[in-house]
C-alpha cells in the first residue's frame, strides 16, 4: 500500500473559512432584513406624503 495515498486518504479537508458575508446568505436572515427595510421604508413614505 502506498504511504501518501493513505495519508491523503485519512486527513479530513481543512474547513473552508467562512466571511462575513456567509450569515447574509441565509434566506431566514435575508427574509427579516428585507420586511424590516419594507417596514422603514413604508414610514419614510407615510412621514413624506401622507401626513
Amino acid at each position: 500500500m502506498n504511504d501518501e495515498c493513505a495519508l491523503a486518504r485519512d486527513e479530513a479537508p481543512a474547513p473552508e473559512p467562512r466571511g462575513c458575508l456567509f450569515a447574509l446568505s441565509q434566506p431566514p436572515l435575508m427574509l427579516f432584513l428585507a420586511f424590516i427595510g419594507l417596514l422603514l421604508l413604508m414610514g419614510a413614505v407615510h412621514d413624506l406624503y401622507l401626513q
